[in-house]
């Protein structure tokens, strides 16, 4: 089954390694980074959302409008706009994009992010509403007849949406989050459950206690994994130490300089992230830096893990080999950026996406093969 490639772009050049240059919304170099990913291969780019940062909505239909076959990942948090009218919106970018949408939805782990557009509710309330939101969302994009609604946060009263999703039944959806309410609300409505970079055994862990929530919730398909990373190339593998370990240096010299898209985070020797997939990156950065055959977690301390912040390290053939160890577990999309995001978006297209996409249609075509021999 073939793996999904997802990049992510911003809309100026920005990363923990780098200082923003040019204004917020930089259109050429919008443009030239969503150009980047198509040439590269990608399959999709991530478009984040925060307080603080352009509308993903209107960045993604630029980028739409500037590549031909570009998914494009839409971060979303259900609560800032009424699930009837999200799925408009959604299912029109769908229309004019050729049915390349897709929706990542953020529920948030964050109170003071939260705060900052006007929320207030506490987290599980907001999984609570994620759910409701949801529930209508979904049947905007599928119910052929107009529908009421009475939930616990969205009532509604014989609507219909005259515009449709490309795609059928419905736009995919993805869902963020590393909570016990994540796993809960996400195993009941994702499509694809979205893990940042853990050690081989932890996502492990957290695919079975998703599909475990799926299963509870009545589902007959399970959803996909992705899991997102942050690599970093050499041409041999102790090249790619040397750049890690540079890296990693301009981190701990910027400390928390970087803004981008994530929340400020907490300060102190003492300070905890509010957001459990942060804690979860902590929590294996202590254990060590170096993980299975290619995953390093300095970067992720180094930073705070305010987002997917761990690394693969190694040449293109160890971090395609480390990439695949995912695969084996579970994994049906990765999710990569790097350091000097729009450069190793193109390293990545010319050196890493050929070695993996070979072979898992390597394998692949092994499988029939395989099932043949053993008649």
């Amino acid at each position: 089954m073939p793996v999904e490639i997802i990049g992510m772009i911003s809309t100026h050049d920005v990363s923990e390694t780098r200082p923003a240059t040019g204004p917020v919304v930089d259109v050429d170099y919008t443009r030239r980074f969503a150009r980047a990913h198509e040439e590269a291969g990608f399959d999709r780019i991530l478009i984040a959302q925060s307080s603080a940062s352009p509308d993903p909505n209107q960045v993604a239909a630029f980028a739409a409008a500037h590549t031909e076959r570009l998914g494009l990942l839409i971060a979303h948090r259900p609560g800032f706009l009424a699930p009837t009218v999200a799925a408009r919106t959604f299912a029109t970018l769908d229309q004019f994009s050729g049915g390349r949408v897709a929706v990542h939805v953020i529920t948030g782990g964050h109170d003071a992010e939260q705060r900052r557009d006007g929320d207030y509710l506490s987290k599980d309330e907001r999984y609570a509403r994620t759910d409701d939101y949801l529930t209508v969302l979904k049947k905007a994009w599928t119910e052929e007849a107009p529908f009421d609604h009475d939930g616990t946060h969205y009532r509604l009263e014989d609507f219909r949406s005259e515009v449709r999703p490309v795609q059928q039944p419905r736009i995919p959806l993805f869902f963020g989050g590393s909570s016990e309410a994540a796993y809960r609300v996400g195993g009941k409505h994702a499509d694809t459950f979205a893990l940042w970079g853990e050690p081989l055994a932890e996502t492990a862990e957290q695919i079975a206690r998703v599909r475990e929530a799926a299963r509870a919730a009545g589902r007959d398909t399970l959803p996909g994994f992705s899991v997102s990373f942050r690599p970093i190339l050499g041409r041999t593998d102790a090249e790619a130490w040397e750049r890690a370990e540079q890296i990693l240096g301009v981190i701990r010299e910027r400390g928390n300089a970087y803004s981008g898209w994530r929340v400020p985070l907490p300060t102190g020797p003492d300070a905890v992230p509010a957001n459990v997939g942060s804690q979860r990156l902590l929590a294996a950065a202590a254990k060590g830096d170096r993980h299975d055959r290619a995953l390093w977690t300095a970067t992720a301390k180094a930073s705070g893990a305010a987002g997917n912040s761990t690394a693969l390290v190694g040449s293109p053939e160890t971090v395609a080999q480390a990439l695949l160890d995912y695969v084996d577990i579970g994994v049906t999309t990765v999710l990569i950026r790097g350091y000097d995001p729009l450069d190793d978006a193109v390293d990545y297209g010319r050196e890493l996406l050929p070695l993996l996409r070979q072979e898992v249609a390597r394998r692949d075509a092994a499988q029939p093969l395989a099932a043949a021999g053993t008649r």
